[in-house]
C-alpha cells in the first residue's frame, strides 16, 4: 500500500462527508489490492464507523418554522392533555422491503447531524395499505386495504367506522390527529368531521418524527418480519398484519404517546429540523 493514502483521511467529523468516497478512491489508487478491513480499521482508529444514513423527509425553511411553532405550543402539555389525542396514520407493508444497505462513515453520537441523513419520501412498494389509530390506553382496529386511500374511503371507513366511535366514547375533549395527506384534507372529509363534531388537531407538515404511531409501525414491521415461517403471499401477510396489530403491548404504545413532551423539546432544540425520533 502507498503510505501517502493515509494522509488523505479526514481528521474530524466536520470532514466526513467524503469518507465513503475516500475509501473507494484509496482502493482504486493502489497498484495492488489490500484488505478492505485494513482501511476500515484505520478509519475506526480516528473515530469513523460504517453506519446507515438516517432517512428523513425533506424539510424546507417553512416546514422547520411551522414544526418549531407547533412544538413550542405543545411542549408543556400534560399527560392528561395528550391522553385525549388519537394519533393516526397509514403505512404500507409488503413481502419485500427496502434493504437499506447504504453505509456512511461517521463518529459516535453524530447519527442525526445533517451531513449524516438522507432526505426522502417514505418507501412505496406492493402489498397492503394499513390504517391505525392509537390513544392512551387503547387503539383502533387495524384497517387493511389493497387500494390507495381516497377521500371517500377515508370518510366512509376510517372516520365513520373507527374514529367516530372513539369520539362518542370520549366526548368533546377528543382530538383527532392525522397528517396533511391529500385524502385527509378532502372537502367531504372536512364536512364529515364537522357533522360528527370531531375536532382535528393542527399538525405541521412533514413531521412523522413527531407522530408516535411511526414507532408503532416500526415495531409492527419488525414483528411481521420475525414471523416464522416467513410469509410467502399477500393473504398470509394480511392475516399476519391483523394478528400482530392486536399483539403489540399497550404499555409500549402508551410510553410512545407519553414521549410527546420530549419530542417537542427535541424539535425545539433542533430549531424545527430533524429530531432523533
Amino acid at each position: 500500500m502507498r503510505p501517502v493514502i493515509w494522509h488523505l483521511l479526514p481528521k474530524r467529523q466536520t470532514e466526513l462527508e467524503q469518507a465513503s468516497d475516500l475509501v473507494s478512491s484509496a482502493l482504486s489508487a493502489t497498484v495492488r489490492q489490500f484488505p478492505r478491513q485494513t482501511m476500515y480499521r484505520r478509519l475506526g482508529h480516528i473515530g469513523l464507523y460504517a453506519r446507515r444514513p438516517v432517512r428523513c423527509v425533506p424539510l424546507t425553511a417553512t416546514h422547520c418554522r411551522l414544526r418549531l411553532a407547533w412544538s413550542r405550543e405543545h411542549a408543556l402539555w400534560t399527560p392528561q392533555q395528550w391522553s385525549c389525542v388519537m394519533f393516526s396514520d397509514e403505512s404500507r407493508f409488503s413481502l419485500q422491503s427496502d434493504s437499506r444497505r447504504t453505509f456512511i462513515w461517521r463518529a459516535p453520537g453524530t447519527r442525526y447531524h445533517q451531513e449524516n441523513t438522507i432526505e426522502r419520501h417514505r418507501y412505496v412498494g406492493a402489498g397492503w395499505i394499513v390504517w391505525g389509530g392509537i390513544i392512551l390506553g387503547s387503539r383502533t382496529d387495524l384497517h387493511v386495504q389493497s387500494l390507495t386511500m381516497t377521500g371517500h374511503i377515508y370518510r366512509d371507513v376510517i372516520l365513520e367506522q373507527h374514529v367516530r366511535l372513539f369520539r362518542g366514547a370520549m366526548g368533546a375533549e377528543f382530538l383527532f390527529m392525522d397528517d396533511n395527506a391529500r385524502p385527509h384534507r378532502a372537502n367531504i372529509v372536512d364536512e364529515c368531521l364537522q357533522s360528527e363534531d370531531i375536532t382535528r388537531m393542527d399538525w405541521p407538515a412533514y413531521s412523522p418524527d413527531l407522530n408516535p404511531i411511526e414507532h408503532v409501525w416500526d415495531m409492527f414491521g419488525r414483528r411481521i418480519a420475525a414471523r416464522q415461517p416467513p410469509l410467502t403471499c399477500l393473504p398470509e401477510l394480511r392475516r399476519a398484519l391483523l394478528d400482530e396489530w392486536c399483539n403489540i403491548p399497550q404499555d409500549q404504545i402508551d410510553n410512545l404517546i407519553l414521549s410527546m413532551p420530549m419530542r417537542c423539546k427535541a424539535c425545539i432544540a433542533s430549531s424545527g429540523r430533524h429530531t432523533p425520533y
